[in-house]
């Protein structure tokens, strides 16, 4: 029988100061230094004739198309696998560089920086990967109070933690892959210091196992009614009541899984891109909501809404002002193992969309993973739309594409 074997680090990948952050489109100045480390994280799930499937999770606005192709290639020469066995996914952090993935969106031009792009590949290329035989189980918990629904603090999230625990023969947690839906946005865009958030303060909390973050369908989920403040200190204190939550449910019974290595299909949808309203239309809204951003007090949770709307106004004429493709090929796809399927998709998912491909996922568990393989942007709820908020403003895709979108992945979940 074939043991499942387990391949676990991470890389301490912080640039140096010196080059913008990403993020924020209010941001200014060039990052100063880092609060705490940015991290490639890798766990590699495998047997002895089977590659299995690499997860890289990165601590990053975003994984880029093209970043996403050179980080696989690099990881699965570093593990001798084939670069479509290696799954590679941002945290969405935004206190990390804009130059490892250049412009996600017309709302914050930037480009790519090679030097900085290369030594990332370069760390992740050169990893010495050792496997070791372990255990695989499932767990999963409801955590309050680290993020809700930034529009309405009782609107849809969801606030359960899946944890994948990996302990080795003589019992040690060696690795954890951890999915959760939330922003890291505890720090604002008046920080210039590299940080990995709140999930880096979780996987600190959880050493010395390597934990591996992934974020789930966050979209409209962020600290904006939970934090307490925007510095070190907020960091700490949401990363560790995540990881508090993960230790108690490690410490209970989880599902056992099988010891054959997970196995990864993928699949590519085209999807048409929305028209976007002409630039005196775009430049008109833009106005109005100036007004409004002026007449009303800064500071608060309505305040940074508002502040996010106007945001939203200029992306969406920048939208206006730039020559956008007819379609964009998300690349999407399935990581099963045993009765646990991670659905990864290249877009920033409102929580109802999550919930919408569980309900519909004929497997037994099912997580709902954003930020992976490539960004292609918010893909926004009805009443986003409706509401026309920062969301709805600067998405690719209208509703009948978003229904689309959605149709399409569960047919090829079940599939």
């Amino acid at each position: 029988m074939n043991e499942l074997l387990l391949a676990a680090t991470s890389l301490d990948v912080t640039p140096p100061p010196g080059h913008r952050l990403d993020g924020y489109a209010a941001r200014a100045g060039l990052s100063t230094g880092a609060a705490d480390p940015l991290r490639a994280t890798l766990i590699w799930l495998s047997t002895e004739d089977d590659p299995g499937v690499l997860w890289l999770t990165l601590d990053a606005i975003a994984v880029g198309s093209a970043l996403s192709s050179e980080l696989a290639a690099a990881a699965g020469a570093a593990a001798g696998i084939p670069p479509s066995h290696v799954v590679v996914s941002a945290s969405h952090t935004h206190s990390g560089p804009s130059g490892w993935t250049g412009e996600i969106h017309p709302v914050i031009p930037a480009e790519r920086e090679r030097p900085l792009v290369d030594s990332l590949v370069d760390a992740v290329r050169a990893t010495a990967l050792e496997r070791q035989p372990v255990t695989a189980s499932w767990h999963s918990i409801e955590v309050i109070g680290v993020g809700t629904n930034r529009h309405r603090k009782n609107g849809p999230h969801d606030n359960t933690a899946g944890i994948l625990a990996l302990h080795g023969v003589n019992g040690s947690l060696e690795a954890v892959l951890l999915d959760f839906a939330c922003h890291p946005t505890t720090y604002g865009p008046e920080n210039l210091q590299y940080s990995a958030d709140w999930p880096g303060a979780a996987r600190a909390a959880l050493a010395p196992a390597v934990v591996g973050f992934l974020q789930g369908a966050a979209g409209d989920v962020s600290p904006r009614f939970t934090r307490q403040g925007r510095g070190p200190a907020e960091v700490a204190r949401l990363g560790g009541l995540l990881a508090s939550r993960v230790r108690e449910a490690l410490a209970t019974p989880g599902l056992e899984l099988p010891q054959s290595a997970p196995t990864i299909r993928r699949t590519t949808l085209t999807l048409p891109v929305r028209s976007v309203p002409p630039v005196d239309e775009s430049e008109k809204l833009v106005s109005a909501v100036e007004s409004r951003v002026n007449a009303e007090p800064a500071g608060g949770p309505s305040g940074r809404i508002s502040q996010t709307l106007l945001e939203g106004a200029r992306g969406q004429a920048l939208m206006s002002a730039a020559k956008l493709p007819p379609a964009l090929d998300l690349p999407v796809s399935t990581v099963t193992m045993g009765d646990v399927c991670w659905i990864n998709l290249p877009v920033e998912l409102f929580a109802v969309h999550g919930a919408c491909l569980q309900s519909d996922s004929t497997h037994p568990i099912t997580r709902v993973i954003g930020y992976t393989d490539g960004y292609y942007g918010y893909v926004v709820d009805p009443s986003a739309a409706e509401a026309g908020t920062y969301e709805a403003l600067i998405t690719f895709f209208d509703q009948p594409t978003t229904n689309t979108l959605l149709t399409q992945t569960a047919t090829f979940v079940n599939s």
